[in-house]
């Protein structure tokens, strides 16, 4: 499906590997311009020769950690005219209250929350400027059941799902949309990575992580692709009414009551 989308430019954070990358890939087959931030410089010059020889689209690359003041300005000072914005770097990590203490704590809050909000300021900014742009939230379906097992995940996410929705409920009135995408678990190289560890722990065996997701909906994680069609929908103008709203993608974990 041809999404009218050859000749924009898109800005992914987290684009080198997993779900941005794969984000990447779907707006370079429709012809999109590339900007690609991540904090390794290696990794992001391996996934811009990929899609340069895969899709011949545009590729810049900014090696940097969105946690630290001033990356946001610096990104938007170089692009003025934007677009499409991705906020996908961040990382957030797992265990209760007492087992994350304070410096892991805010190190997810800098980068995910506070990352994507200096992000969307200065962006959304630009936008309102020329009365155009979308803007898509990468987040997480712990922030709608949260669980006190992932409770920096929970409290990141659902911060970011109430700061997406009351973004986007008015950005019409300034001519341009606001959304987020809720992932489920998804089989990205640090998922699948953390499955064959604890394959190997009670199994014995790492080949069998695959085991490990008979509790998921239709027994598997998502793909990185079916995570990324959907954001190169809603970043068409195909989903011109879509704002203001989280588009959840898990197969259905959140109408289980449990994450488990």
């Amino acid at each position: 499906m041809d999404l009218g989308l050859k000749g924009r430019s898109s800005l992914i954070t987290g684009g080198s590997k997993g779900i941005g990358f794969s984000i990447a890939r779907f707006l370079a087959a429709e012809g999109c311009t590339l900007h690609l931030v991540a904090r390794s410089e290696s990794d992001l010059e391996s996934a811009k020769m990929k899609l340069l020889n895969q899709y011949g689209v545009p590729v810049t690359t900014h090696a940097m950690d969105l946690a630290e003041r001033g990356c946001a300005q610096e990104l938007a000072a170089k692009y003025p005219a934007l677009d499409i914005l991705v906020n996908n770097a961040g990382s957030t990590p797992r265990g209760t209250l007492l087992e994350v203490d304070e410096e892991r704590f805010r190190a997810a809050f800098d980068l995910k929350v506070f990352g994507y909000i200096n992000l969307c300021r200065e962006f959304y900014r630009q936008m309102k400027a020329r009365r155009r742009g979308v803007i898509i939230n990468i987040l997480g379906n712990g922030g709608e059941a949260p669980d006190a097992g992932y409770i920096a995940g929970a409290a990141c996410n659902a911060s970011l799902m109430a700061f997406t929705r009351a973004l986007g409920g008015q950005s019409d009135r300034d001519g341009l949309r606001v959304v987020g995408v809720n992932p489920g678990p998804v089989a990205t190289e640090r998922l699948v990575g953390l499955m064959q560890t604890e394959a190997k722990r009670k199994f014995g065996d790492e080949s069998r992580w695959q085991e490990l997701s008979k509790g998921f909906p239709f027994g598997r994680a998502a793909s990185v692709e079916e995570i990324a069609a959907t954001v190169a929908l809603l970043a068409s103008d195909l989903s011109s009414y879509t704002t203001g709203t989280i588009v959840t993608i898990d197969g259905g974990m959140v109408n289980r009551g449990s994450l488990i």
